[in-house]
């Protein structure tokens, strides 16, 4: 889906202290103990290996022929896997293109942004166009816009659009050093984008590019990722200066926030399910987590330590399917 760049992956590690054996076993005791119930029919997580060690996978969504299409960052390669966990890999023209987000576009084709300041586009088939930004862009993120164009966070400032045909437009954001991470289409026909070095702010776009922003009480700390949920709001995860959180905003600006277990740290990505639920990543746990339009949570702790999962969708099998350091993960009923 949507994601931010390393720098934030590391930032979050540092300050989460992810290595903690101790963390973990607290998750696992909260859940054993009951800490939100687990939905039926049992779930079941399953981790695959991506085939090149290093590539530290980023972004994942669903693509347009049933698999999931996902970016590695630091391998600088497209991935593709079939829910059975078949892997193809694509490598991105380019020694330092650092691909992150992706996303399906309208004409069937998967978008990606690359933060050496680019947008790349793959066809199903792994034809790779690329698309030079002005200098000093850094994409992160890119979602397909109501207007039939995709658009993309810049973590320099501004919000980027590109046309199919490879037109490209900027928009700066009012706030300096706002740093745009992540993007989404909102139910509103405008783009809503999370600034997380602001601090706290949610910001919203116009297909003209008009920008209005939001700012966040100090308690959501950085918002990172940012999803389109039920009822028309939208939810995003906040992590950072220790505020570990979900937050829900709607269109006119109303804030809820929903404060996550201690043991659950470093929220991450969000996605929206097929349940009516959010399901996101907790990074600095290493575990995944569900929240109800109410509120409720569930964890899930994923069987390998230390994984680190980022980014997070919703599958074509009715799964919800991620993003590690090291492994794309599922997790769904068992077969």
């Amino acid at each position: 889906m949507l994601l931010l760049h390393g720098r934030v992956q590391k930032r979050l590690l540092a300050r989460t202290g992810r290595e903690s054996s101790l963390m973990l076993v607290l998750l696992c005791i909260l859940l054993l103990a009951g800490c939100g119930s687990t939905p039926s029919p049992a779930s079941a997580i399953t981790l695959f290996t991506v085939p090149n060690s290093g590539s530290t996978p980023t972004g994942i969504t669903t693509g347009p022929d049933g698999a999931l299409w996902f970016t590695e960052e630091d391998a600088g390669k497209i991935g593709r896997i079939t829910p059975q966990g078949k892997f193809t890999l694509f490598a991105v023209p380019g020694s330092d293109s650092l691909p992150l987000g992706i996303t399906t576009g309208p004409d069937g084709a998967l978008w990606f942004a690359e933060n050496a300041g680019k947008i790349g586009r793959i066809t199903p088939q792994g034809k790779l166009t690329q698309f030079a930004l002005p200098t000093n862009s850094l994409p992160d993120a890119i979602t397909t816009g109501p207007d039939g164009a995709l658009w993309f966070a810049e973590a320099s400032g501004k919000i980027g659009r590109i046309t199919l045909q490879g037109k490209i437009t900027q928009f700066a954001v009012p706030t300096p050093n706002s740093e745009p991470g992540s993007i989404i289409a909102g139910p509103d026909g405008a783009l809503w984008f999370t600034e997380n070095f602001s601090p706290g702010k949610i910001g919203r776009i116009t297909t003209q590019g008009k920008i209005t922003q939001f700012a966040l009480p100090s308690s959501y700390g950085e918002p990172l990722d940012i999803a389109s949920g039920p009822a028309g709001a939208l939810w995003f995860t906040a992590s950072t200066n220790n505020a570990n959180a979900i937050g829900r905003i709607t269109p006119l600006g109303k804030t809820t926030r929903f404060a996550l277990p201690s043991s659950e740290g470093g929220p991450y990505g969000i996605t929206a399910g097929r349940d009516g639920a959010l399901w996101f990543t907790a990074f600095g746990s290493s575990g995944i987590g569900r929240i109800t339009p109410q509120g409720k949570i569930t964890q899930f702790t994923l069987p390998a330590p230390n994984s680190a999962p980022t980014a997070i969708t919703a599958g074509p099998d009715g799964a919800l399917w991620f993003t590690t350091n090291t492994a794309i993960g599922r997790l769904g009923t068992p077969a």
